[in-house]
């Protein structure tokens, strides 16, 4: 496995999001001790996407920042990205993995135990569970995932847990305080005035629930 740890903060970079040019937004990330990083273009053509992956990596990789690409394996291979995040209608982990190779990092969007589950079995590298909070980002999202389910996830997938959905600074603690290794975020961060200090935030509140530094 290619994967020995996870940040507490996984960035998403939705470019259905982002208002500012992505230079100040890496930087603010890295300054903050962030190691890695998504891109995220449901809406945009395959073409202009493959475009923003090759800016992103050329970008992110002089900063110390890892690249994963939401949902297109092909994309993430072409433009040299560190790794994929899959859903459920992607290809599966294992096809993921036959073309990026073993170093590269993949992670499984699941929305329940079952889905979790499975995910746990196949080669993905972590395992992302949500909405744990209601979201904006999804136009038809799955129903959000029950504090008792998610501890039943926790306790059953040995891999790093991601949590996913609606997530804020002001409602981040209790999920730390799960056992949840990473949380993604999009809005609360791209949209903060100071993305840095917003990134710096969340460690601080990861360090004190899970009693660790990054």
């Amino acid at each position: 496995m290619p994967l020995q740890g996870i940040s507490p903060l996984y960035p998403i970079i939705d470019l259905a999001v982002l208002q500012r040019p992505l230079e100040p937004v890496l930087a603010g990330l890295a300054g903050a001790g962030v190691q890695w990083v998504q891109l995220r273009g449901k809406n945009h053509p395959s073409g202009e996407l493959f475009r923003e992956c090759r800016r992103l990596v050329a970008l992110a990789r002089p900063l110390g920042l890892k690249v994963i690409v939401n949902d297109r394996a092909d994309l993430a291979w072409l433009s040299g990205a560190d790794g994929v995040h899959l859903g459920q209608e992607d290809l599966p982990a294992a096809q993921a993995r036959e073309i990026l190779g073993e170093q590269a990092i993949i992670g499984f969007s699941t929305h329940g135990l079952e889905q979790a589950r499975q995910a746990r079995d196949s080669p993905a590298d972590y395992v992302a569970i949500g909405p744990v909070f209601p979201t904006r980002t999804k136009e038809n999202p799955d129903p959000v995932v029950q504090w008792q389910e998610l501890q039943a996830i926790r306790e059953c997938v040995d891999k790093p847990l991601v949590a996913i959905g609606g997530i804020t600074l002001d409602n981040v603690r209790p999920l730390y305080q799960s056992g949840v290794d990473s949380v993604a975020v999009i809005r609360d961060l791209l949209l903060a005035d100071d993305i840095q200090q917003r990134a710096v935030g969340y460690r601080e509140l990861a360090r004190q629930a899970q009693g660790r530094d990054e």
